[in-house]
């Protein structure tokens, strides 16, 4: 597999495929509500809005992708890559309210059991099934290095899991008539999507917030720069990630020469540092001498 081949499917024929998967989503959803309406199964009902958040969310990363490719320019300097990431913090934020919802169906189905026809679940949620399965492979794909697919990822998953656990319960409504089946299997589906939310939400906020990559030190950084010869001192170091792969840092170096071409040769060094032992593509260095240093003000 060669890499020139991945980099152009990650382009053009995947935004394909993923509007393809938005819409096969919402039919699906109407054939839910259809479904649900008919055999009289909230659980259905609940799937399908459990599948329309998959349409919406896909929408969302296939939105947040076309935007993130557009160049730098004067109005976003650092350019638009983080609109993907500000995409997973709608998605996640939407999954996890979506496994609420699901909790307060399942709770509201302990008092009140629906006399459920069961052989319309077992059908209609088996349609679900393959295109839920089919739409996770689309963007498992591609989850690998996004944050914004790996929530839409796991909007697939969830709803995959979903699909099954109403099949089961279809399934033992048909041959046991315990529609208590289902309440337990919604409450497992909702746990499971509330988890996988809760778990990618603080990375998403870490990385909306600018905090220091996952991985990376200041202390460890200010000693590696400190090593370089004729670097006296470095202070005010700002460590953050543009996007999900991109890391900038700045900080004011403080070094023992006056001489300009010597510094240049500092700074050359220092850049050289920063990118191959620590991964930084991007970085501004604000060079001081031991008689302007800043650090005391």
């Amino acid at each position: 597999m060669s890499i020139g081949h991945h980099h152009h499917h990650n382009k053009s024929d995947s935004d394909t495929s993923l509007l393809v998967a938005v819409a096969i989503n919402i039919v699906l959803t109407l054939a839910q509500v259809i479904g649900g309406i008919i055999s009289g199964s909230l659980s259905l009902i609940a799937d399908a809005l459990h599948n329309l958040s998959d349409a919406t969310s896909l929408g969302i990363a296939v939105f947040a992708r076309a935007i993130s490719r557009k160049p730098a320019d004067e109005f976003k300097t650092f350019g638009y890559q983080r609109a993907e990431v500000i995409a997973a913090l709608i998605n996640l934020t939407l999954l996890i309210t979506i496994s609420f919802y699901l909790i307060y169906e399942a709770v509201w189905r302990i008092f009140e059991p629906q006399i459920i026809t069961g052989w319309i679940i077992v059908l209609v949620a088996g349609i679900a099934l393959i295109v839920d399965i089919v739409t996770a492979l689309i963007t498992y794909k591609r989850s690998k290095n996004s944050i914004n697919m790996k929530a839409a990822f796991l909007h697939n998953l969830s709803d995959a899991l979903a699909s099954i656990g109403v099949i089961f319960a279809g399934t033992l409504i048909l041959l046991y008539d315990w529609y208590w089946v289902d309440t337990l299997v919604t409450f497992l589906i909702s746990g499971f999507i509330l988890l996988q939310g809760l778990i990618l939400l603080p990375k998403t906020i870490h990385l909306l917030m600018e905090g220091t990559p996952e991985g990376l030190s200041t202390e460890e950084i200010k000693i590696a720069i400190e090593k370089i010869k004729d670097v006296q001192d470095v202070h005010h170091i700002h460590i953050w990630n543009l996007d999900e792969h991109r890391i900038a840092l700045e900080a004011h170096v403080v070094v023992t020469s006056d001489d300009f071409k010597e510094v240049e040769l500092i700074k050359y060094r220092l850049k050289e540092l920063l990118k191959n032992k620590f991964n930084i593509s991007h970085s501004t260095l604000e060079f001081e001498n031991l008689d302007t240093n800043c650090e005391e003000n």
